[in-house]
């Protein structure tokens, strides 16, 4: 596949941060003995990836802003480009050595993704796309799956935890949509479950309260792999609402409708 420059700086901001995790990754048996503790490690392996993106996307574009989950905004001269990064998605999973994580980097234009980059340096799978230019895993082409009825799809969640999210809304959620679904998978990682609609591997997903890091290069993967997202309230102010439903044309809807079902009143 033919990439932009732009492109390519993403590339390899991703694949150099994503070499930085796999060596940190693979200190994760070790944690329990840490002076400091598991979560400063993490907190440090997080902020190690993030400094190596921001200095490899910034050395090439430096009049751009800078929106990373580990630090604070950074308004470009530019004014009309920002990069929304998420150094290392999936922290939970890394602390505990599950190799569902991934680096996220997208590129906005004028209040628009163009661009965007997930990298999971376990499995050594890149997820690629650009606005007209399709969507792409390792320079192999993908597509959203085609399935076309709810009842035959795998459908990808986030589920609140302990201190985060309206617990009661998800099992609402929940209870609607897994009556009428085939299964329903939970990974821990929003950008690579966005990843994995664009390349078909779950139909549909659903998440609340997510950030824009976490999000934003999912959103142009499914674009431009044939696939349809929005907000719970089917806008597109995604950003805005904290939320996301994506899937092909038919499931999205669908998986929309189900999702925001009312609760029966006796």
């Amino acid at each position: 596949m033919a990439r932009s420059a732009l492109l390519n700086v993403m590339v390899q901001a991703a694949l150099k941060a994503g070499k930085s995790l796999s060596r940190d990754f693979g200190e994760v048996q070790n944690l329990q003995v840490s002076v400091k503790g598991p979560s400063d490690f993490v907190s440090q392996a997080d902020l190690r990836a993030e400094k190596i993106v921001h200095d490899e996307l910034m050395k090439a574009r430096p009049t751009y802003g800078f929106l990373g989950e580990e630090s604070e905004e950074v308004k470009g001269t530019d004014g009309a480009h920002r990069w929304i990064v998420d150094p290392l998605d999936g922290t939970t999973n890394f602390l505990h050595g599950i190799p569902q994580f991934a680096v996220s980097i997208a590129l906005e234009r004028n209040g628009e993704i163009v661009a965007g980059v997930v990298f999971n340096p376990a499995t050594d799978e890149l997820f690629t796309a650009e606005k007209g230019g399709g969507a792409f895993m390792n320079d192999r082409r993908i597509r959203v799956a085609a399935r076309r009825v709810l009842s035959d799809c795998v459908i990808g969640c986030g589920v609140p935890h302990l201190g985060r999210g309206n617990h009661g809304k998800f099992l609402v959620e929940l209870r609607h949509v897994m009556g009428e679904v085939a299964g329903i998978r939970r990974f821990g990682a929003a950008a690579l479950d966005l990843a994995y609609v664009a390349a078909g591997r779950l139909d549909g997903f659903w998440e609340n309260d997510l950030s824009p890091w976490d999000m934003a290069a999912g959103i142009v993967l499914i674009r431009e792999a044939g696939g349809f997202v929005s907000d719970m309230k089917g806008t597109t102010d995604i950003f805005d609402s904290g939320n996301i439903v994506a899937g092909n044309e038919l499931i999205q809807k669908a998986l929309l409708e189900a999702a925001n079902r009312p609760v029966p009143t006796r």
